[in-house]
């Protein structure tokens, strides 16, 4: 039983800390920039019906977002407007790692 619960704890914390690892924080002055380059740049895209906007969605491949040219962030993340909302995107990956209201 003892055992059990070890392992059941332990899968529990490797899962948060592999969640945690995914998570990208964007500082509020990197808003700013990223906010200003997109609003000069603006690659809005309609988001499809069967997709939902979430952290760790991939996107679909019909999609083509934008390469992000600031200092802050430049060749890390890709990004997208998708209803009213800046995405960014992990470009190997394509998923969605941070989403700017």
């Amino acid at each position: 039983m003892f055992f059990r619960n070890t392992l059941a704890i332990t899968i529990l914390l490797a899962g948060t800390a592999f969640a945690a690892s995914q998570t990208v924080i964007v500082t509020p002055e990197q808003e700013t920039v990223i906010r200003e380059y997109v609003k000069t740049n603006p690659v809005v895209v309609d988001r499809p019906s069967n997709f939902e906007l979430v952290v760790g969605a991939i996107i679909p491949d019909i999609l083509k977002p934008g390469e992000l040219a600031d200092n802050t962030l430049e060749g890390q993340y890709q990004y997208v407007v998708m209803d009213g909302r800046t995405v960014l995107i992990e470009p190997e990956t394509r998923k969605v790692v941070h989403i700017l209201d």
